[in-house]
């Protein structure tokens, strides 16, 4: 019988619990052969090329979430790549000493979790969860030491992904920017891939070409079609590939006010060059980034490309329209 597939969240959730529960690490084996979501698919002995991909791409994922995932040497036997271990300290990962909660706030923060817990936890998770008491954190102090972040993901996931595993085809309707009507889509789907907080859908359509789907433009129910033979290749790999190299060819030039908070929340995205009071941006998606700086305001001065200084343009104009300003 084939076992249901591991949540992410799931697994996610269970490798940070196995890194926090040991003070000198584990190896990339023994975390593929015991932890939920990677032993299920582990094979002793054999092949987990693509299992050992999947765990390098969940190490970015939980340190984008602000986890601080170490990496060791292993006693004995520095240098050797293939040993190296893998922990969360303790300390790095719990609130900061001077955050207190009063008894009010301990209680809605403990009703929080429990509604966390039980409505996005399968039952493994959750005895997972027990097993930190087991670190020496008593049954009536409240768990606040670690602090989970939920990651919402789209509507369209979760269908997505288990077509993926059932290997169908899959039907839905796709909203372009600037356009009034959805288009219709039927494509394989191949790989969900987070790329810069947002959640992408590799996949190929009827004619054979390869598309990338950002979800959130996903409108109305996924539909199902029949099952097909999956290309080979490692399809995530190729999508984040490809993302990352329209992001290196995308720049966006700007002008920034001095001490603005557009000057500081820009000037620590990845990549930016910074010259004075000028700032050249990488991007994937032209609209998302002109969503993004037409919140700034006068903050920012788009000076090239010329289609994103438009795309702001356009949106502030519609915010003076709308609050009937002529």
């Amino acid at each position: 019988m084939t076992q249901a597939a591991v949540p992410v969240e799931e697994r996610l959730f269970s490798l940070v619990l196995a890194l926090l529960a040991t003070e000198t690490g584990l190896t990339k084996n023994e975390i593929l052969s015991t932890v939920q979501g990677y032993r299920q698919r582990f094979k002793s002995g054999g092949d987990n090329a693509n299992l050992e991909r999947q765990f390098e791409r969940d190490k970015d994922d939980i340190r984008d979430l602000g986890v601080p995932l170490e990496t060791l040497d292993s006693p004995g036997d520095a240098g050797n790549n293939q040993m190296l271990r893998y922990r969360i300290p303790k300390g790095a990962y719990e609130l900061p000493r001077d955050v207190t909660f009063s008894p009010e706030e301990t209680a809605l923060l403990n009703l929080a979790a429990m509604v966390w817990r039980e409505g996005s936890l399968s039952g493994e998770s959750r005895r997972a969860l027990l097993k930190l008491r087991s670190l020496g954190v008593t049954a009536d102090e409240p768990l606040l030491g670690y602090a989970p972040r939920i990651r919402l993901r789209d509507a369209a996931f979760d269908p997505l992904d288990a077509a993926i595993r059932k290997g169908v085809r899959v039907r839905f309707q796709y909203l372009k920017p600037g356009e009034e009507r959805a288009t219709d889509r039927d494509v394989i789907p191949l790989a969900l891939v987070q790329y810069q907080g947002r959640w992408h859908l590799s996949a190929e359509e009827l004619d054979g070409d390869r598309k990338v789907f950002l979800l959130r433009r996903i409108v109305g129910a996924i539909t199902s079609g029949k099952a097909v033979t999956m290309p080979d290749g490692d399809h995530a790999a190729e999508a984040l590939a490809g993302l990352e190299e329209v992001w290196e060819r995308n720049v966006a030039e700007l002008d920034l006010v001095p001490g603005s908070d557009a000057a500081t929340r820009l000037a620590n995205r990845d990549g930016v060059e910074l010259t004075g009071d000028r700032a050249r941006v990488h991007f994937v998606d032209i609209n998302i980034l002109a969503d993004e700086l037409s919140g700034f305001g006068p903050e920012v001065l788009v000076l090239s490309p010329p289609a994103l200084r438009d795309a702001v343009v356009d949106r502030l104009r519609g915010v003076v329209a709308a609050h009937g300003r002529p």
